[in-house]
């Protein structure tokens, strides 16, 4: 059987209960032979693969480990037979226009790690779109995007950065970005945006859990950073 072109790695976290209907509307829009992971963390939730019928013209591969997001993406990509794997989030909704911008790049840059702009679906506070306008310019000026922004990188690279970390208490995408730099491993954004939910903001207050994970980030980032010069300059 020959290898996909492209695996879609989804990891579902431990309380969630159904694959939301504008996700799986989405996958529609992937190139047709395309493998879709999903990593659940209970065995009870391999039920969810009734939810996924849609999906027929794919292949649909249903894995379970324990709790972590990044040990789930790290079991996804272990098992994923695709040339390049698209990290995507439960939560994340795109356009048709996305995708085919997406591949375009990677075609022509296939040794970068690729990720999106990134939007809020309107299902939280009215402030939003300066999150979104934040999390643009962290990404295209400090070369900083999260895993919400979908990663996109070819299987042999994410080997050579060494998957996600799995022992850090949080971040993991974040640091995966870092590592990936400083292996010279160059970014690449598609500029059509990839839209994620806004409900935790919602739920435990904009300006609490904006402060919260703007605190987060930039402790995380200074080490590495620190790293990355020593890489380049010394």
């Amino acid at each position: 059987m020959p290898k996909p072109f492209l695996s879609v790695i989804i990891p579902v976290g431990p309380l969630e209960e159904e694959i939301p209907q504008g996700l799986l509307h989405d996958l529609q829009h992937l190139p047709d032979g395309a493998e879709l992971i999903f990593v659940v963390c209970k065995q009870a939730q391999l039920v969810l693969a009734q939810s996924c019928t849609d999906l027929s013209k794919y292949s649909v591969k249903w894995l379970c480990t324990e709790p972590g997001r990044a040990i789930q993406m790290n079991l996804g990509a272990k098992e994923a037979r695709g040339q390049y794997l698209w990290f995507l989030h439960l939560d994340s909704r795109f356009e048709s226009g996305l995708v085919s911008s997406l591949l375009d790049n990677l075609k022509r840059y296939p040794e970068r790690l690729h990720y999106c702009l990134l939007a809020f679906i309107a299902d939280g506070p009215s402030a939003m779109p300066i999150n979104a306008l934040g999390a643009n310019l962290r990404s295209r000026i400090l070369g900083v995007p999260f895993g919400d922004q979908g990663f996109l990188i070819s299987e042999p690279l994410f080997e050579q950065v060494g998957g996600y970390p799995e022992a850090a208490a949080y971040g993991e995408d974040h640091l995966f970005v870092w590592y990936a730099r400083q292996q010279g491993i160059k970014l690449k954004c598609c500029s059509v945006p990839l839209s994620t939910s806004a409900r935790k903001y919602e739920d435990k207050g904009w300006f609490k859990i904006t402060c919260l994970y703007q605190r987060l980030w930039l402790k995380q980032a200074w080490p590495e950073f620190i790293r990355l010069v020593k890489q380049r300059y010394f």
